[in-house]
């Protein structure tokens, strides 16, 4: 028996075909994994089952929810339908949740517009459900605001918005992408005994491969809009029939070749460096409360060599990050970058700064839309003490397109015009472009499907070996780190707790906290020379 059945489900937005003919289905308490790269169709074919789809959409076949076509119901029937028969959480949940509205409210707010209780009964299934997902009301009163939660308690809220009625489909796009491993473990129990628990069905959208080789009953492999291959997970894990199915699993597993390091030449220096916040207070009178998010941590880094740090979420990684560029001044320590002090006095040394770039998580979220790429590639030029002008400014803009694997043409271009790793390449390009002596890659990659990473990854080594690239490599994907770095670190509650060859880390661990973090990180299982 069948609770959601997809037939020949096709879409087309302004004429551009989307989905072609895409068939699947699934059945009470099991999850259903969709993979693929980005543009695939998986997102796309979640939303036509939520019929959340955009102006201009055209949609033929069928979408059936126990024998009821959706595609056939009028939007105030969808609204029924929406949170008490189908619910959905996102891969982002600070956008999901409203910023200004408590975690009590928001969880209430599906109960309250179906009118299933009154507001006592859903303020008391509220507080059951939150529970229920690991957010206890004597930790997590219904009071707290988004803003107040970490990433992994912030995706446990948005999942509690959408048990909260007990749905019979669960939908979940990419929901662990930006946790850490641990975290991203939690979760997936967590969305593992649910489907245990209610009995309901699970369509899961990711690209993480690991992940769906652990969680998933049945693995729907899409691309360009296409259902290419499915099938139950260990039978499709061991013979994979079709070759875009086998690249994408030989992709999850690419390894990549760093050239060697040169000699030890100490270029970043860490002494000591601690960064304490302060918290906000419980009451009025109560004497408030200090947290050391960086606590007396010390490190270097050599010129040439590529170092990782690794952590959850909350450990300290982004305020070190920070402090490194300058960006957070630190109460205790001192950070050198080539033998200068990255701050002078209380205030940031700018000629040190300039010598230091970084690469963010989401490229677009870090460019100006409205400008071409070749402004975006030329902004760290104000910090040369003679910017290059005329053809010498487009001739490194265009060696700088060239070396990330773009066209000197894609200068004149928009950054909307181009896909997630084409983004990322512009944004190396930026950093490299006044060739600084260090660069830091802020979870660079973690954003970007196991094709693309793999390209990226393959990308970085190649620069390594062209510009002698020194980084520090900030991720919580310990498969990446593993492979682009020569040395890592690993921080727990502010300190590093382990550090030495990546290598030897990973494959003899010493300090609890690390083979935790190994542990909790998803893995393929050993596939068949089929897909080789």
């Amino acid at each position: 028996m069948s609770l959601l059945r997809i037939e020949n489900l096709s879409l087309s937005i302004h004429s551009v075909e989307i989905l072609k003919r895409v068939n699947l289905s699934i059945a009470p308490g099991q999850i259903v994994a969709v993979t693929g790269e980005s543009g695939s169709g998986k997102s796309m074919t979640a939303l036509a089952v939520m019929q959340l789809l955009p102006n201009g959409a055209q949609v033929s076949g069928s979408v059936l929810l126990e024998d009821q076509n959706l595609l056939t119901l009028s939007e105030p029937k969808m609204c029924t339908l929406r949170g008490a028969s189908v619910g959905m959480v996102f891969q982002e949940p600070m956008t999901a949740l409203n910023p200004v509205k408590n975690i009590g409210d928001q969880v209430m707010e599906t109960i309250l517009i179906h009118k299933a209780m009154s507001r006592s009964q859903a303020q008391a299934r509220a507080q059951e459900v939150l529970t229920r997902v690991g957010l206890p009301q004597d930790r997590f009163p219904l009071s707290r605001y988004p803003h107040e939660l970490s990433g992994g308690q912030r995706q446990r809220v948005v999942i509690a918005m959408a048990i909260a009625l007990r749905p019979k489909l669960l939908i979940a796009d990419e929901p662990t992408t930006a946790l850490d491993v641990t975290t991203q473990a939690q979760i997936l129990d967590l969305l593992k005994g649910l489907v245990r628990e209610f009995g309901m069905g699970l369509l899961m959208i990711t690209h993480d491969l690991a992940v769906v080789a652990d969680m998933a009953d049945k693995i729907v492999v899409m691309r360009h809009g296409e259902v290419v291959e499915s099938g139950a997970t260990t039978d499709l894990l061991h013979n994979m029939q079709h070759p875009y199915t086998r690249m994408l699993f030989k992709a999850s597993g690419h390894q990549v070749t760093l050239p060697e390091r040169p000699q030890p030449q100490p270029l970043l220096e860490v002494r000591n460096v601690i960064r304490t916040y302060r918290l906000p207070r419980k009451g009025l009178f109560d004497i408030p409360e200090h947290h050391r998010a960086v606590d007396n941590v010390s490190f270097a880094l050599n010129r040439g060599e590529r170092l990782g740090l690794v952590g959850e979420s909350g450990c300290g990684k982004s305020t070190l990050t920070k402090a490194i560029l300058g960006l957070d001044e630190v109460q205790a320590g001192e950070i050198r970058l080539d033998g200068q002090a990255v701050f002078s006095g209380h205030k940031p040394n700018l000629a040190v700064r300039r010598k230091m770039h970084v690469v963010f998580q989401d490229p677009y979220g870090s460019f100006n839309p409205r400008h071409r790429v070749a402004r975006l590639i030329a902004e760290p030029f104000h910090l040369l003490e003679t910017p290059p002008t005329g053809s010498e400014r487009q001739d490194r803009i265009a060696e700088m397109l060239r070396a990330v694997g773009l066209s000197p043409d894609d200068a004149d271009k928009y950054i909307h015009e181009f896909s997630g790793g084409q983004r990322q390449r512009i944004a190396i390009a930026r950093a490299l472009v006044i060739q600084p002596e260090l660069i830091l890659f802020d979870e660079a990659v973690s954003a970007l499907d196991v094709s693309v990473r793999a390209q990226i990854l393959d990308l970085l080594a190649e620069l390594c070996a062209t510009y002698s690239l020194t980084y520090l490599f900030i991720s919580h994907d310990l498969s990446v780190v593993r492979t682009i770095t020569d040395r890592v670190m690993v921080m727990q509650a502010g300190k590093i707790v382990e550090e030495g060859e990546t290598e030897q880390v990973f494959a003899q661990p010493k300090h609890p906290y690390t083979q935790s973090l190994i542990n909790a990180a998803p893995t393929l299982p050993e596939i068949s020379d089929n897909v080789a």
